[in-house]
């Protein structure tokens, strides 16, 4: 009826898989899209010859889908979901696939868009959504489990940076040299399968020496360190636990 016509009118979807008509050229895939819209024929290929401008496709305007590398596949999908100037625009990993040139040109436009209209992506890259996201919401089996900016989220695991420790073996006075960390650090937490020490603490670096003496106590080496701040991959592990997802 009329309301789904109007909804789909204010709504863009970019889907995860691409879809593309193998034989249409670029500047036809906008066309008949934005026709399917409700643009006059006129109106859709100015609109697509636009946006083939924006997205660096000016030059396969002509060239069939099936020509296309993949991130061109990827940019040109964006483009129909955008080819009817919709307000809302829902993208399902916009950056899947792609080669480091397209992930940049993706993410700035997508940025650019932001500005303009409501995006919402989703992602599994933490990374990612860190870099684009004004609000990370955060869902687990289907429940939202928060939704802030990623630097609040960040924060929320606590303040400090992150020590990660290699450790040389792996044994009972291993997890005794932990007990014997606590006391310095804000947390500390032991990966046994990848052998691997956690320290955060407000001033992790100045907390080492004492760290590493208190490990040695218990004749454990370490055999590399990184030192790194709190990322979104750390919130998310935190709220939903190491285990995978089927």
């Amino acid at each position: 009826d009329n309301a789904d016509v109007e909804v789909r009118a204010r709504v863009g979807v970019c889907p995860q898989e691409i879809v593309l008509w193998e034989r249409l050229t670029c500047l036809e895939q906008l066309q008949f899209i934005g026709q399917r819209y409700g643009l006059d024929g006129r109106a859709a290929r100015q609109r697509g010859e636009q946006l083939l401008e924006e997205l660096d496709l000016v030059a396969k305007r002509n060239a069939q889908a099936r020509a296309l590398s993949g991130g061109m596949k990827r940019r040109l999908n964006l483009a129909m979901a955008l080819v009817h100037d919709p307000e809302i625009v829902v993208l399902d990993e916009a950056e899947a696939g792609l080669d480091p040139q397209s992930r940049i040109k993706v993410r700035e436009y997508i940025q650019s868009l932001a500005r303009r209209k409501t995006v919402i992506l989703t992602t599994h890259n933490m990374d990612e959504a860190d870099r684009v996201a004004d609000r990370v919401a955060i869902i687990d089996h289907g429940e939202l489990l928060v939704l802030d900016t990623p630097e609040a989220l960040k924060r929320s695991v606590g303040e400090g940076d992150v020590v990660e420790i290699d450790l040389a073996g792996l044994d009972d006075s291993n997890r005794r040299a932990v007990a014997a960390v606590e006391p310095l650090v804000s947390h500390v937490w032991l990966d046994e399968e990848r052998r691997q020490l956690t320290v955060r603490a407000l001033n992790a670096v100045s907390a080492l020496p004492t760290s590493l003496d208190a490990l040695e106590v218990h004749g454990l080496q370490a055999s590399d360190m990184r030192v790194r701040k709190n990322t979104l991959e750390d919130v998310f592990i935190q709220l939903t636990g190491r285990r995978l997802r089927e």
